[in-house]
């Protein structure tokens, strides 16, 4: 599971780009709380702190205890501006999470057991068409990642999300179809080398058709 990561927070009392542009002036970023059928609560964060969670690489699937005065709060970061050219934190968007909530998050997904695929051991790539996988999850149990295990996997061989089994309370947000995750392909040396097989063979055939018709039309003219 995510661990849960923690920032203080203070109300924001006043609104509009002037107060924001004052705020980050102080090291502080404009961020706000909202959803669970409450008021929008305006709060700013420290940018140092901010940064430091950002940098854990798993800020945006973790539940975030945003504490403002004392008062926590259960969240879910849900969108992060930066700015196009310092690429500085600019605002937050936590959602708050009401107790039993489901959430939907992108966890990433993490191959296993290469070195069990006799397609890849032959040379062959692995090709992924998912590196993230569009779940639903219990927010307690928010999972750091997915793990897709290759095992026996040939060359033409593709992993569907039938295949891999979720961890408790989480659940595919795609329910329309079976989707493929990623795929075991030939090596273009390997794919090179069976074209030119596969032309070699067919000239060859164009040869002995040529051939009989040759001497189909020999034994006419005698």
């Amino acid at each position: 599971m995510s661990d849960q990561l923690t920032i203080s927070a203070e109300p924001r009392e006043r609104a509009g780009k002037g107060a924001s542009r004052a705020l980050r002036r102080e090291g502080r970023v404009p961020a706000v709380i909202y959803g669970d059928k409450k008021d929008a609560e305006p709060i700013h964060v420290e940018e140092k702190a901010l940064n430091k969670l950002l940098a854990t690489g798993v800020f945006m699937n973790s539940l975030v205890m945003v504490d403002v005065g004392g008062k926590a709060t259960r969240a879910l970061p849900k969108d992060v501006a930066f700015d196009p050219v310092s690429d500085r934190p600019l605002h937050v968007d936590f959602f708050r999470l009401a107790k039993g909530a489901k959430v939907q998050v992108n966890i990433p997904v993490v191959f296993v057991n290469e070195e069990e695929s006799p397609g890849l051991k032959r040379g062959g790539v692995l090709n992924v068409i998912r590196f993230e996988l569009d779940l639903m999850c219990d927010a307690d149990l928010i999972p750091d990642q997915i793990e897709v295990d290759v095992t026996g996997l040939e060359i033409g061989d593709s992993v569907h999300f039938s295949d891999i089994t979720l961890p408790k309370g989480s659940e595919s947000s795609i329910t329309d179809r079976d989707f493929t995750i990623a795929g075991v392909t030939a090596p273009s040396a390997l794919k090179s080398s069976d074209d030119e097989a596969e032309e070699g063979e067919a000239e060859e055939g164009a040869e002995g058709e040529e051939g009989a018709e040759g001497g189909e039309e020999g034994s006419s003219e005698g």
